[in-house]
């Protein structure tokens, strides 16, 4: 498929209207930013990113009730917490998220930074097993996450590629852990993962930008539309395709943008 250089003018110029520090404070994003330890980024951010779905004041208003019941030190938490502590976190409810989906996690957190030398180190393990890889990435943190006791209802809020889910909530997590400018609105924590083997998050807004735009032909929001978007982001930059996740997300939420300034993509 040939994209036209508009194309990428036009995204190019809102990925930069859009990545900027102003972009935290109504984002799921602007969890992980509240803390300055890289165990507590982490873990707040994958909470976070785990809730995101709905509107983002809900998720960033239930992010930070969760990180208070985790008495505002997650890494801590996570590794002291007593059954004393754990009965407060059970109330805790996100939509389809609630306490039992709540402790599963805390119980394989824990298991992922006692045993397996925290989410840095599974993610950058499934990555370098072979070619550098989400797909393989975010299915290998799925088995060793899953491998600590939980109720089948938990699966679902852990994405698996290898099930066809586009992924959207750990390649967003993912795009924050790893990918890095002067900006400042995703970290760069995690250097042995390249920004080059990121996917882009993708859901309906995004999905629906994205084929406007031309940059996405299938229909359905899969893994295989993952792929296929950031394939074609990548003919615009190899180096850090995901970028534009800022541009498509943004478009996404402001389509009259679309209208008023790309209007030869009806």
């Amino acid at each position: 498929m040939t994209i036209s250089e508009d194309v990428y003018a036009f995204l190019d110029k809102q990925c930069k209207r859009f990545n900027r520090p102003e972009f935290i404070e109504s984002d799921p994003v602007s969890i992980p930013h509240l803390f300055s330890g890289k165990e507590d980024i982490e873990i707040s951010g994958f909470l976070a990113a785990t809730i995101a779905w709905g509107q983002r004041v809900c998720i960033v208003r239930n992010a930070r009730r969760l990180l208070a019941l985790m008495d505002n030190s997650p890494y801590s938490f996570i590794l002291h917490a007593k059954p004393s502590d754990l009965r407060k976190v059970q109330g805790f409810v996100h939509r389809t998220f609630n306490g039992d989906d709540l402790l599963f996690f805390i119980e394989a957190l824990r298991n992922i930074y006692t045993e397996h030398g925290g989410l840095e180190a599974v993610f950058t393990e499934g990555f370098h097993n072979g070619e550098q890889s989400a797909y393989r990435a975010i299915n290998h943190f799925r088995e060793i996450f899953l491998g600590t006791e939980h109720l089948k209802r938990s699966e679902k809020h852990i994405a698996y590629p290898g099930g066809g889910s586009s992924a959207k909530r750990i390649n967003m997590y993912l795009r924050w852990m790893v990918r890095r400018d002067e900006q400042g609105v995703d970290f760069g924590l995690w250097k042995e993962i390249s920004p080059a083997a990121l996917c882009c998050p993708l859901d309906v807004h995004s999905g629906t930008t994205a084929r406007k735009l031309g940059l996405l032909i299938r229909k359905q929001n899969d893994w295989k539309s993952v792929e296929e978007l950031t394939a074609n982001l990548r003919k615009f930059d190899p180096e850090d395709p995901v970028k534009y996740d800022f541009a498509l997300f943004g478009l996404g939420n402001e389509s009259r943008i679309m209208k008023r300034e790309y209007s030869e993509y009806p």
